[in-house]
């Protein structure tokens, strides 16, 4: 039998600890070259001297105030095309690692942050807030306000539900996920027939696929830190998470009741999601595809998962956002639609070259 001594044990540890390290080092890498290399590009042609020019007197200062603080060269890289970059960074980062935590929660690698009728419910409120004009107190962003009360408030129906007759678990959270994203959805339809409003419908529909094109500093200042400190809040949390893919009673036997833990997680994920649809839309499958595609490479510990799915969730979604402002020669590809057209047969693909489930090389 082969014994192996502490030393040989610690120099595995570090040599894995310095793969790792270097996957993140590059993916940030990729991604700041991401960002610096999408604010050059757009409908209107402007100089890279100049976009960077702007970006530096904005963050630091630097240059002639005169020049670069005003006008409409000043307004399309300040105002247009950088915050959108960041929203699709926010959103990516969000979307991936909720569903992360969507899919441990459910112990499903099918699972996506929407699977528990968030984006039904959020469906639900846009068209509340479009078709019948609830919620136009809120001001000019009544719908994504009420659609982030409506993926809240289902994600508090299905703890409701799924704790009736019993504690919640994994299959019950998943059921009455699913039973309630059906009725949101059956209602969204049904007041949509019923206003025969041909105006509202498309309106509501191109919402619905998601977009970034309406991304504005106040709304980035809140929903980015958000998603970074929830994000290391969950990468804190890793060992709980690794817990709930072994189920309950593995967990209890333990010495950890994950029964709380799946609640606080559920409600802190629909937060996000809800501040997500709230700026963007509903943008569907990054949540599903991204973790997936991470524990089939790098493994299921949750410690190095959370980090990966963040990060390559960031950079697909600023590419994503780059194909649908291009794809089509003067309009824009609602986002949405382009990302369930790449991410549907990846996924296929996926699934036939590897084993399915939480599998990986870890």
């Amino acid at each position: 039998m082969k014994i192996i001594s502490k030393n040989n044990r610690k120099n595995s540890f570090l040599n894995e600890t310095s793969a790792y390290t270097g996957v993140y080092i590059v993916l940030i890498g990729i991604l700041i070259s991401s960002i610096l290399i999408t604010v050059t590009m757009g409908s209107v042609d402007i100089s890279i001297k100049d976009v960077y020019e702007i970006i530096m007197y904005k963050l630091f200062g630097i240059g002639n105030a005169e020049r670069l603080s005003k006008g409409p060269v000043h307004d399309i890289v300040w105002f247009v095309r950088l915050p959108r970059i960041i929203l699709a960074v926010t959103v990516g980062i969000g979307l991936s690692v909720s569903g992360v935590i969507m899919q441990a929660i459910v112990k499903n690698p099918l699972a996506d942050p929407y699977i528990l009728g968030v984006s039904s419910g959020a469906s639900l409120g846009a068209t509340l807030a479009i078709m019948l004009g609830i919620g136009v107190f809120f001001g000019s962003n009544y719908v994504g306000i009420c659609a982030f009360i409506g993926a809240f408030a289902i994600s508090i129906l299905v703890l409701t539900l799924a704790n009736v007759n019993g504690r919640a678990n994994s299959t019950k959270l998943l059921l009455a996920g699913m039973a309630l994203s059906t009725v949101c959805s059956a209602f969204s339809s049904f007041i949509v027939y019923l206003s025969n409003d041909r105006d509202a419908a498309p309106t509501i529909m191109y919402w619905l696929m998601g977009s970034v094109a309406g991304a504005r500093w106040e709304n980035i200042r809140i929903i980015f830190p958000l998603v970074i400190v929830t994000t290391l809040f969950f990468i804190t949390q890793y060992r709980t998470l690794n817990l709930m893919l072994l189920g309950d009673e593995v967990s209890i036997t333990l010495g950890t009741d994950i029964h709380k833990y799946r609640q606080i997680y559920l409600l802190i994920t629909s937060i996000i999601i809800g501040f997500i649809v709230y700026s963007s839309g509903i943008i569907g499958f990054v949540g599903l595809i991204i973790p997936h595609l991470v524990r089939m490479i790098f493994g299921t510990d949750h410690k190095r998962a959370i980090v990966l799915s963040a990060l390559i969730g960031a950079i697909f979604l600023v590419w994503a956002d780059v194909l649908s402002r291009s794809i089509i020669q003067g309009s824009e590809l609602p986002i949405g639609i382009l990302i369930s057209m790449i991410g549907a047969p990846t996924f296929i693909y996926l699934m036939i070259s590897k084993s399915y489930g939480f599998g990986g090389n870890g």
